[in-house]
């Protein structure tokens, strides 16, 4: 019988034993975008996404109770990132997602600061309204991540699941936006329901910061802090000032449609974390320093400008905006775009008829080519051109498209036009000034609204000024203004200009309009009192535009005190008086004077 080999001996002869080498095993490639013409195409099924909650902390402790705010984060990824893809982040922060709260706006049917004196009588009770909630879901959701993008939701403090506390624009809520980036990059903690912490291993970093009205306002605010990751901002009909949200040079203005609405109003209307007692003295404080009776610009204020720190924006930007915008009114886009350009901040905008609304509801397939490729571009690095396409795409209105070189037209300057007497039916408005002083004058009456008073043939309560017809169309395209030599019968007072379309129909359109606080003529900050019976040089600044007159229509001014829709309203009285030789109208004209004087000189 043979004997059995030891496991000794079993074992040092598999060692002496050559081995075959097997070859290496490659490990697969994670999945990858794909990208068609400078395009992020939709290779990604938006259905099999990985859903995650968590919370950010913030470097901030808006309720006071001793204790770091939390953001509360929504995450909606490929599965793709489960094995290995590392994708760019969309990015909307808004404090809307959980709704909103009934709320009273204040009453606007009041008397006119003067100082020294006290505000007036209520003459109406207020109603109920507030600012249209975002909804819950969005609708880029699934088309980002259809493209390799993640989509991130978080939920602006005091709102939701958030912690802290709503300040329409604060510090505060900057920070607590720019967390949810911080995190993003490794700098920021965060943990999920059960307390566990969470990091963001699936993601280049790389962020792009979308949304309309408030959600496109915060990425204007987080911009400025000049956050590493943040590569671009895409901010459609969004706020740069909310003094000019809320005001206009010393002037309480309310958001169009949303009469009597205010930053405190706004921030209760918001407020809806669970705790509903720990943020009220937060909203008292806005209600006090927000300043309804004076109107003056303050440090308050000066918090929530975001044009003062516009030198840190390191962000692309694409900024959209309606051209027919009365809630975040024109001003907002051109100031903000304006500094961009100064600063050289790599811009794009797109301008279109409608009002508040998202572009992808007038334009889809061009827009989100376009969208396609500025993020594309900024968050992928895909090398497709966008930045070097023409600066503006402009809807006119026809509601055809264009692209051109940038915003306001580069051609356009400032031309002037001079009004003559006749105002209380229709004066003219000519290129040439007035060789004789004319004084006219109307009564302010709030009642009743600028449109009607725009239409009437003849009103004691304002004063037209209209241009002959236009042999050809006119462009204008930028800011315009107002100067009028102004005095009063009391001590406060309303001012408003109008631009206006009269048609050959004789249907008159308001094109844009401007108001003023006379006792702010000096400075936005501080309130001097009128003097009855004198006079004062006055500025109303015109909300931008771009406009084109057509051939046989008359470009005109109007002039007014209150305007029913956007001001205080004061009780019917208060008269004002204007030396026509000492006014005009100054706008942004495409050829400038010339082409000016060949449209209606």
């Amino acid at each position: 019988m043979r004997r059995a080999r030891s496991a000794v001996a079993v074992l040092a002869a598999l060692l002496a034993t050559p081995v075959l080498a097997m070859p290496a095993v490659a490990a697969p490639e994670p999945p990858a975008p794909l990208f068609v013409d400078g395009q992020a195409q939709p290779v990604f099924d938006p259905a099999d996404v990985v859903r995650e909650s968590l919370w950010v902390t913030a470097p901030v402790d808006s309720d006071h109770d001793g204790v770091d705010d939390l953001v509360h984060v929504e995450i909606v990824r490929p599965r793709a990132t489960e094995q290995g893809m590392k994708v760019p982040v969309v990015y909307q922060a808004s404090p809307y997602y959980a709704g909103g709260n009934p709320i009273e706006n204040h009453n606007v049917d009041v008397e006119l600061h003067v100082p020294d004196g006290k505000p007036g009588p209520k003459l109406a009770r207020p109603g109920l309204a507030g600012p249209n909630a975002a909804p819950i879901t969005w609708s880029y959701e699934k088309y980002f991540t259809a493209r390799g993008f993640a989509v991130v939701y978080g939920e602006s403090l005091g709102s939701g699941q958030s912690t802290g506390c709503p300040t329409t624009g604060g510090q505060n809520e900057t920070i607590g936006a720019r967390s949810v980036i911080d995190w993003l990059n490794g700098r920021a903690p965060a943990r999920d329901a059960a307390g566990a912490r969470v990091t963001a291993g699936w993601t280049t970093g790389k962020v792009g910061m979308m949304g309309v009205s408030y959600n496109g306002t915060l990425p204007n605010a987080v911009a400025t802090t000049g956050v590493r990751g943040l590569e671009t901002i895409v901010p459609i009909a969004a706020i740069s000032s909310w003094y000019d949200y809320y005001r206009a040079d010393g002037a309480v203005v309310a958001p169009g449609t949303y009469q009597g609405e205010d930053l405190d109003v706004l921030a209760e209307y918001v407020y809806t974390r669970k705790d509903q007692e720990i943020c009220k003295p937060v909203i008292a404080e806005l209600t006090a320093k927000q300043d309804r009776v004076t109107g003056d610009f303050s440090q308050f204020w000066d918090e929530r400008d975001y044009l003062k720190d516009v030198g840190n924006v390191r962000a692309s930007v694409l900024a959209v905006h309606g051209l027919n915008d009365w809630n975040v009114k024109m001003t907002n886009v051109a100031q903000w775009y304006d500094a961009l350009k100064k600063q050289g901040v790599e811009h794009k905008i797109w301008l279109h008829q409608s009002g508040h609304a998202d572009p992808r509801s007038l334009r889809p397939t061009e827009w989100m080519i376009t969208l396609n490729k500025w993020m594309s571009h900024y968050l992928y690095g895909v090398d497709n051109g966008i930045q070097n396409e023409p600066k503006l795409t402009i809807q006119r209105e026809d509601k055809s498209w264009t692209d051109e070189a940038d915003w306001p037209a580069p051609s356009a300057a400032q031309a002037t036009l001079y009004p003559g007497a006749g105002g209380v039916t229709s004066g003219g408005l000519t290129i040439w000034r007035p060789d004789r002083r004319v004084v006219e004058s109307l009564t302010d009456d709030a009642t009743k609204l600028a449109d009607t008073l725009a239409n009437a043939a003849t009103s004691p309560n304002r004063l037209t000024y209209l241009t002959r017809p236009a042999s050809t169309s006119l462009r204008i395209s930028g800011k315009g203004g107002v100067y009028l030599r102004t005095s009063f019968d009391r001590p406060a007072a309303n001012l408003t200009a109008l631009l206006v379309d009269r048609a050959p129909d004789g249907k008159t359109d308001i094109i844009t309009r401007g108001w003023t606080d006379p006792q702010n003529r000096a400075n936005i900050s501080r309130t001097d009192r009128i003097q009855p019976g004198k006079s004062y040089d006055l500025r109303v600044d015109l909300v931008p535009d771009d406009y084109v007159l057509p051939a046989g229509h008359q470009l005109g001014l109007v002039v007014l005190s209150s305007d029913n829709e956007f001001t205080l309203r004061p009780a019917p009285g208060t008269g004002v008086s204007i030396d026509l030789k000492s006014s005009n109208l100054t706008l942004p004209v495409v050829g400038g004077l010339a082409a000016l004087k060949t449209a209606v000189g």
